[in-house]
């Protein structure tokens, strides 16, 4: 089907201009000015902005965690981040014993029911000679990510002797590290100390996981990265102290990205206060005002490249159920912890908030402008993970992945105008001006306003090469 969009103003992540969008089947055909097609569907845009869709870089679907799940899976995530104007998602492989096949084939089992594009990212919490021959594989199955952590010892951590040799191996294949920065070590000391005092309450998660060990670790990282010339990308980056480590190992010439995410601009420790507190637990922690200010600086400044979510969503009361597409649905969540902050399910949702929410109180508030939007959350993402130019992009052989955004819509936003499958939203009564009317897939028009056109199995898995250095 011939689709063709008229009268819209384009903006890219360089440039912002008055253009028709011709789609042909699944892919941009031509933009220029009064195109003309005989037998296509002419969608009128005056008035509203055309975006590529977005990319979320950083998102947990279906993960299994302290004795539950989180609560949406590769379709009902997929379907949330579809109504906030995102096309492509990448979630994280979980490392089991078995090996990186059987890893992929069960995570591929779990995104049959996908309805956006995906991709994986695989997570390296185990380190030897066996797996160190076999990283190489993942290239071919479309994987050029690995993750490690620098926390969560014994669960997730590898050494960092074991992280460096990783690094090296990730140079000569083409691929990219991502790293979690906490300091594994110092938590591991402060947490038994927080409850032997008797302090269970949420707060003490963030107590316990101090912004001094994100931003070491971070350095860490970063000299880690220029020691094996490989370069490396930090997820969430939540501590204003992280943004000056990236400036200064950027500023000499080290190869590190940093990402951040939009619960980390907005919230803070005393959000963990509230007799509601444990909906904002996640790892790592809210920080301070501080903070906040210092990540827009990251943001408004070109320091950060992107803007992910960490989608990680929990119910905050899973002993009541709530009803999606008809159905009721109850799944265990955040009050396993009521009584002990290190139960609480580590995460919060964000799949369908982020781009309507940075587009309010990011440009419309004047921290980043309309083009670094689109950077940060379509292309810059696409560029670093070797999708672009066939994502994130809003040129002529580009997948027509397009967000028809209206700038003027108003909406009182929360958890009933969400999609995510949780109880709950982080956002709930902000004032949105600005958000999605139609978004398309690959040419196949898939949210309609308020209606849900896509369904179970549309997304594709999408298989990356080496990406750029941004």
């Amino acid at each position: 089907m011939n689709i063709l969009i008229k009268n819209g103003t384009l903006i890219t992540a360089s440039d912002t201009f008055e253009a028709d969008i011709l789609i042909e089947g699944e892919t941009i055909a031509q933009i220029g000015r009064d195109l003309q097609h005989p037998n296509a569907e002419v969608i009128d845009a005056a008035g509203k902005l055309i975006m590529p869709g977005g990319i979320d870089p950083h998102v947990h679907l279906d993960l299994p965690m302290f004795g539950t799940v989180s609560s949406d899976d590769h379709y009902t995530g997929h379907k949330a981040a579809a109504f906030g104007g995102t096309t492509t998602v990448m979630d994280f492989v979980v490392l089991e014993n078995e090996g990186f096949d059987h890893s992929v084939d069960l995570w591929m089992k779990k995104a049959e029911k996908a309805a956006i594009d995906y991709s994986f990212h695989m997570n390296l919490t185990n380190f030897n000679d066996k797996i160190a021959k076999e990283i190489p594989s993942l290239m071919k199955m479309g994987i050029q990510t690995l993750k490690v952590f620098t926390a969560y010892n014994g669960r997730l951590r590898i050494d960092d002797g074991s992280i460096f040799k990783a690094l090296r191996i990730a140079k000569e294949n083409g691929m990219l590290m991502m790293a979690h920065c906490e300091n594994g070590d110092v938590i591991e000391a402060l947490i038994p100390e927080a409850l032997a005092a008797g302090h269970t309450t949420p707060e003490w998660h963030a107590y316990t996981r101090p912004a001094w060990g994100a931003v070491e670790a971070t350095l860490r990282m970063a000299a880690m990265a220029e020691q094996a010339d490989s370069p490396v990308y930090i997820v969430h980056m939540n501590a204003g102290g992280e943004v000056d480590m990236l400036k200064y190992a950027r500023e000499n010439g080290v190869k590190v990205m940093g990402e951040t995410c939009p619960q980390y601009l907005f919230f803070t420790i005393d959000h963990l206060y509230r007799p509601d507190g444990a909906k904002w637990i996640c790892s790592p922690p809210m920080r301070t005002d501080r903070d906040n200010v210092r990540l827009w600086e990251g943001l408004s400044g070109g320091v950060l490249q992107t803007v992910g979510t960490d989608h990680c969503p929990f119910y905050f009361d899973g002993t009541s159920p709530i009803v999606y597409e008809g159905s009721e649905i109850a799944i265990p969540g955040k009050e396993l912890g009521k009584d002990d902050f290190t139960k609480i399910p580590n995460g919060l949702p964000g799949i369908q908030d982020r781009m309507p929410i940075m587009w309010t109180y990011g440009v419309r508030a004047g921290y980043i402008t309309p083009n670094q939007f689109v950077a940060y959350n379509c292309t810059n993402p696409a560029k670093i993970f070797g999708l672009y130019p066939r994502k994130g992009a809003l040129i002529p052989g580009a997948d027509a992945d397009i967000v028809i955004w209206d700038p003027e819509k108003q909406v009182k936003y929360g958890v009933a105008h969400s999609h995510q499958r949780t109880d709950y939203n982080l956002y709930e009564g902000w004032e949105l001006a600005g958000y999605p009317e139609k978004v398309f897939l690959r040419g196949k028009l898939i949210v309609d306003g308020e209606e849900w056109k896509g369904k179970r199995g549309d997304g594709q898995f999408l298989k990356r090469g080496e990406g750029e250095i941004l």
